[in-house]
């Protein structure tokens, strides 16, 4: 896999920027949030939990044909390198799944199945490792790290502090029509906060590591190379982000086992929607059965079931598992901080930065510097995850 002179290099970056172009501004999850998440979970309580909720939701600002024979136009055939036109082809694929998946958000088992087709469901190994770790008793609520005392105003200023220690800047906006608690826009390099939640001393911390540590980490260092699929992403590259913001909560220890719980939960609720549950079921699965609070178990319920059915939550777990094998056996963790790169493709990251493609990342994570995790239970569990 070589590029031997100036014309190859030439087709190829003409060719990542045609495919830049057209994707840089979509992200799945600007659109898969629910418009009235707060109104619909006051009407499934009031219902005792027997009527699903009927969410809305964005309407995608793009012509999915149009942009999609734009894609598959690309000359990707010119790419002479057979290791590199594979790997371009498979992000045209992978972005042609995503636009396929927008569209057809709200659209019950249409979007369920175009998300099997990004995101795959849960193994029954996958589902197993969720249960080993629910055989853990977590901290308990009690513990005072998780007492709910910080407005969003108060994050803001906690996120604002964090920040100086990275040489960057970014907005941080608010709003009440997301799920979690915090997310990462990568295409408007924005925090986006819950303007409905407060925060424990944890959550800060964790979601400081996690958010800004990680996903604005790879955020501006993709924005540093010359290729620009290190800035909108490498195909399939949501577990291996998913798996190194976890791990960032892990070596900042504030990896609880009652975080682990919270990812385990989640792949019972994908499990749990692949198995064809609808909303008010896997919400009493989770609330009956596992004994979540109602609102835990709600807000779990709407990551898995919104759309129609998003499969992506499972990736935390086994992202997280992928990593952490990665880390221990004692590989370059910068690799993986360049962009939104993919695990799978570091043979390629490491070829586009010896041809002057990529650049090593500038930007560190700051936990990864050192390992500060105290917690034995949870390096009992990481090690015995399959």
């Amino acid at each position: 896999m070589e590029i031997k002179s100036n014309a190859p290099t030439a087709i190829l970056l003409k060719i990542d920027k045609q495919i830049d172009d057209l994707v840089k501004n979509i992200d799945l999850l600007s659109y898969v949030n629910p418009l009235n998440l707060e109104e619909e979970k006051e009407k499934f309580f009031l219902s005792k939990y027997l009527t699903d909720p009927v969410f809305k939701y964005p309407k995608p600002n793009f012509d999915r044909f149009a942009l999609l024979n734009k894609l598959y136009a690309i000359p990707v055939k010119d790419i002479k390198d057979d290791r590199v036109r594979a790997f371009y082809q498979d992000t045209i694929d992978f972005y042609s799944g995503l636009l396929q998946a927008i569209s057809s958000i709200g659209h019950g088992n249409k979007f369920y199945y175009n998300s099997l087709k990004s995101y795959g469901t849960p193994t029954e190994k996958d589902v197993l490792n969720a249960k080993f770790i629910l055989h853990f008793d977590d901290e308990g609520d009690d513990d005072p790290r998780f007492e709910l005392k910080y407005t969003c105003d108060q994050a803001i200023d906690y996120f604002k502090a964090y920040s100086e220690r990275y040489d960057f800047d970014y907005n941080i906006k608010v709003s009440d029509k997301i799920s979690a608690e915090a997310m990462v826009i990568n295409s408007s390099r924005t925090l986006l906060l819950n303007s409905n939640c407060m925060f424990s001393d944890n959550e800060l911390e964790l979601l400081s590591h996690h958010e800004i540590g990680v996903h604005m980490v790879t955020t501006m260092n993709g924005l540093e190379h010359p290729l620009k699929v290190f800035s909108h992403g490498f195909p399939n590259n949501e577990e291996t982000q998913e798996g190194l913001a976890v791990l960032s909560e892990y070596m900042s220890n504030n990896l609880t086992v009652k975080r682990l719980k919270e990812l385990a939960y989640r792949v019972i609720a994908v499990d749990s929607l692949a198995k064809g549950y609808t909303f008010y079921k896997t919400f009493r699965l989770l609330h009956n059965q596992y004994d979540l609070d109602r609102d835990k178990a709600f807000n779990i319920t709407v990551r898995a079931h919104r759309g129609g059915g998003f499969t992506k939550d499972f990736l935390y777990l086994t992202g997280l598992k992928k990593v952490y094998d990665y880390y221990t056996a004692k590989k370059d963790l910068s690799v993986l901080l360049t962009g939104k790169v993919t695990l799978a493709y570091t043979d390629e990251i490491n070829y586009f930065i010896e041809n002057k493609l990529a650049v090593k990342a500038r930007h560190i994570t700051d936990s990864y510097l050192e390992n500060n995790n105290t917690n034995t239970t949870v390096n009992f569990i990481l090690n015995n995850l399959k």
